[in-house]
């Protein structure tokens, strides 16, 4: 037996090339670092969106700065008073069914610690819920809010309200 001591026979075709391998494997990450980046701006831009909405919707939302519940003569709530001062207006929620008289009118008052009163309006009549033009300043100073029943059309200006009072309750200030 003769050993064959001859080269191995070369294949017609070379061993495949590893840089080929490399350039897909490059190409392959490279698409997906700029399908991540994508993806990433989208998210920004997504949360920038929701950022300036939740923004707008905080703005609209009332913050409420003071609050009182009127009571009546057998200490039930009769009305809710709150005050926005990004609004303007003290807005009066009627929670019983206590109307005025014909010729009747119901006044806002907002009293100091002294009981003395500030007219801060006549209350539209027969609404359930009202709003008077009002300032931080006008209620800062009060205590408490009282409602009076007045001649219709409420009390001229530098008068006292007729007493007692209707409705009268302590004026809370929020922790903001």
């Amino acid at each position: 037996m003769t050993e064959d001591t001859s080269p191995p026979p070369v294949s017609p075709t070379s061993p495949p090339c590893h840089a080929t391998r490399w350039r897909i494997a490059t190409i392959v990450c490279v698409i997906l670092l700029a399908i991540a980046a994508a993806t990433g701006m989208s998210m920004m831009e997504q949360f920038k969106a929701q950022l300036i909405h939740m923004q707008t919707k905080l703005k609209s939302t009332p913050q409420i700065k003071y609050v009182a519940v009127l009571l009546d003569d057998k200490q039930q709530p009769a009305q809710l008073i709150t005050f926005d001062p990004l609004d303007g207006y003290v807005q009066i929620q009627r929670l019983n069914d206590v109307k005025e008289g014909q010729e009747d009118s119901m006044q806002l008052w907002a009293l100091d610690s002294e009981g003395r009163p500030l007219s801060l309006g006549v209350i539209t009549t027969k609404i359930k819920t009202a709003q008077l033009p009002a300032s931080d300043k006008m209620l800062s100073q009060a205590t408490a809010l009282a409602v009076s029943v007045e001649n219709k059309g409420g009390v001229e200006p530098g008068r006292a309200p007729r007493l007692p009072y209707l409705f009268a309750g302590a004026l809370i200030r929020k922790a903001l």
